[in-house]
């Protein structure tokens, strides 16, 4: 990358998205030499719509793409080159002319309970009220435990501790992979198994997208892709369109490799107040991962059934 105009990443600015953001910054200096002179990349920070309304759950406004559609915008027009996002913040469908140009390597994608009130999400209190924005955590809490509440709990990481120290809720559910990101994994009164919470589709995961037709870009992210992350993205994402998943919906999805190369993939579906969850499991090679994954979500359709998804 030689021109003399700086290489421009797009991004959120929360905490988290500047840390994400940071982290690509750096690598993509490490793996073009150009990159590392001073001022050879600019960090252009886009607000979006997910970040100016805070006072609806998402699936009242439009989902995830909320998170996304500005820095799409600007991607596609030339404003930037590059565009940094969480993994589970990206639609199913990437809008025409963007692609997924490398991921990095996932950090820890397991949630984490959080109650200044309780050791533990199955010893908090029947009748407590958790904050979440997320109706995939909503769905598989008010499955595991009936007798608790949710409520909708919206803003960045420290936002979000802050509400939960002045008492608006009892209890609080976040990814640790930010928390770690953030030096803030301290913060976790639990971290919850994936038997105990499965987690978003892409959690934990750093994704960078850039157009379609701009080779030179796709190359720089070919050079910093984490090929492991990418299969087990490709697995969760492909499980996530056959779903025709949004974030009016509750899905969750982890693919993990094994030791001996292979694949496992874990997925589920739920109605939003828990009251009924699909589940189901493949294992096999990793250069099956895309059929593994559509092959899991067009069985969680069919055992849902028709309506389902309404």
């Amino acid at each position: 990358m030689t021109d003399a105009s700086p290489f421009r990443i797009g991004t959120r600015g929360s905490p988290l998205a500047l840390v994400q953001t940071h982290e690509v910054r750096d690598r993509l200096a490490a793996a073009d030499p150009a990159l590392a002179e001073e001022g050879a990349i600019e960090v252009v920070v886009i607000k979006t719509t997910g970040d100016r309304v805070l006072d609806r759950p998402l699936a009242d406004i439009g989902g995830k793409g909320l998170f996304t559609k500005e820095i799409d915008e600007a991607l596609l027009a030339g404003r930037v080159d590059l565009a940094v996002h969480s993994m589970k913040d990206l639609e199913t469908w990437l809008p025409e002319g963007i692609g997924l140009a490398a991921v990095l390597e996932r950090e820890d994608p397991r949630d984490v309970f959080i109650s200044p009130k309780a050791a533990s999400l199955d010893s908090l209190a029947p009748g407590s009220v958790i904050g979440t924005a997320s109706l995939r955590r909503q769905a598989q809490i008010l499955h595991r435990r009936p007798d608790l509440s949710v409520e909708s709990f919206r803003g960045n990481v420290r936002t979000r501790m802050r509400k939960l120290d002045a008492g608006e809720v009892d209890a609080t559910l976040l990814a640790l992979a930010g928390l770690r990101r953030l030096g803030m994994a301290d913060v976790a009164t639990e971290i919850l198994r994936p038997d105990q919470l499965l987690p978003a589709v892409g959690q934990g995961s750093i994704g960078i997208t850039g157009r379609a037709d701009d080779e030179k870009t796709s190359a720089l992210g070919g050079r910093i892709n984490h090929a492991p992350t990418m299969v087990r993205l490709t697995a969760e994402r492909a499980m996530l369109a056959a779903l025709d998943g949004s974030c009016r919906t509750p899905i969750a999805g982890l693919a993990e490799i094994e030791g001996d190369g292979g694949l496992t993939l874990r997925g589920l579906v739920a109605r939003p107040d828990g009251s009924e969850i699909f589940e189901t499991a493949r294992s096999g090679p990793a250069a099956d991962a895309e059929a593994m994954g559509r092959d899991a979500g067009e069985e969680l359709r069919r055992r849902a059934g028709p309506g389902f998804f309404d």
